[in-house]
């Protein structure tokens, strides 16, 4: 299987840079697998096609203002993006330019905030350690000096909105470095009327990490290495999804990173465990879902780890099909854009 088999063609004016207000005003492209027919409505829409006793799954991480910008006491200007928390005040962090940081090297935020190169942890990263006095904590700092980091093809800067926007209105646990952006779309309201209706809400926690924007340069997609990112998966969340299983009822994912989530944790007959892991499961088409029944996702990029997944849940014609039927259309994509519904 060839990457280039997961290729289309999208003009850039349909990438969107800013978030459609409210956020479930935005469209949604209703695509159903066995027909392969496709419906266009909004997104606040999908309560008519979720039913009484369907489990929706949501991921709860919380983006980090994780960009920050320093200098050398050479005066040179370094860029970081933090990835992956090693202690709590040790992080692995993609820098720019990464030669300039050897180690034991110093980096200056501000009149308190310091770091200290302690070693290399790969192509262009390393691990950092943050110095700053004892009454603050790092994450407390973070928020101050901190920037969101928006995906590099929004190709803007950072508004103080995206501080909210670029955020679920349900995260609640800290550590991810990217939005899972199909949950961008709910509203309180939204999952209230979903509630009322029956529909029973759970949540997971993965941490997106950088990863999800990693180009893939291999020709084979079977080459393909994913890195790790951590999950958890609660007992009460674990608890549900097996009781639905065995009662024929649906779940639906929220989201590439909860269907990676839920297969990640479940064993070879479909039973999810409950528990903290680490996942570089890689779903391309051939791969046998386990749980997830229903899937709503964004618009993702061309060749890309996630336009792969979405196209062994729904089939690689009718997932380009759809695309290009959303190109017609002038759909909005990527992490700010539309959003499909898989059924």
């Amino acid at each position: 299987m060839k990457v280039s088999d997961f290729d289309y063609h999208l003009p850039p004016e349909l990438i969107a840079k800013f978030p459609a207000e409210p956020r479930d005003s935005a469209r949604l492209l209703v695509l159903h697998r066995k027909s392969g027919k496709l419906e266009h409505r909004i997104f606040r829409d999908i309560v008519e096609y979720l039913r009484e006793g369907d489990v929706l799954i949501l991921n709860d991480t919380k983006v980090i203002p994780a960009r920050l910008f320093g200098r050398l006491p050479s005066g040179g200007k370094i860029e970081l993006l933090l990835t992956r928390q090693i202690s709590p005040n040790i992080w692995e962090v993609m820098a720019k330019p990464a030669r300039k940081l050897k180690e034991g090297r110093e980096i200056i935020f501000d009149d308190e905030l310091k770091g200290v190169v302690k070693g290399y942890a790969g192509k262009g990263k390393r691990l950092i350690e943050f110095k700053l006095p004892e009454s603050k904590s790092f994450m407390e700092k973070l928020e101050e000096i901190g920037h969101i980091p928006l995906p590099p093809y929004i190709e803007r800067e950072e508004r103080p909105e995206d501080r909210e926007k670029y955020q679920t209105v349900f995260a609640k646990r800290e550590g991810a470095v990217a939005a899972p952006t199909a949950g961008l779309h709910f509203t309180e309201d939204l999952l209230k009327k979903l509630s009322d209706k029956g529909i029973i809400i759970r949540t997971v926690t993965l941490h997106v990490g950088p990863g999800t924007f990693k180009p893939v340069k291999v020709e084979n997609v079977e080459e393909h290495e994913m890195d790790y990112e951590v999950y958890n998966v609660p007992p009460e969340t674990a608890e549900e999804v097996n009781k639905a299983k065995s009662e024929g009822r649906r779940i639906v994912a929220v989201g590439t990173t909860v269907v990676r989530t839920l297969e990640s944790a479940a064993d070879e007959s479909g039973t999810v465990k409950a528990g903290e892991g680490s996942t570089n499961l890689f779903i391309y088409p051939g791969y046998r879902f386990k749980v997830v029944d229903v899937l709503i996702t964004n618009f993702h990029l061309p060749r890309s780890t996630l336009i792969m997944l979405v196209s062994a849940f729904a089939g690689r014609e009718k997932v380009l099909n759809a695309y290009r039927e959303a190109v017609k259309m002038g759909y909005r994509f990527y992490s700010y854009g539309d959003a499909m519904l898989i059924l």
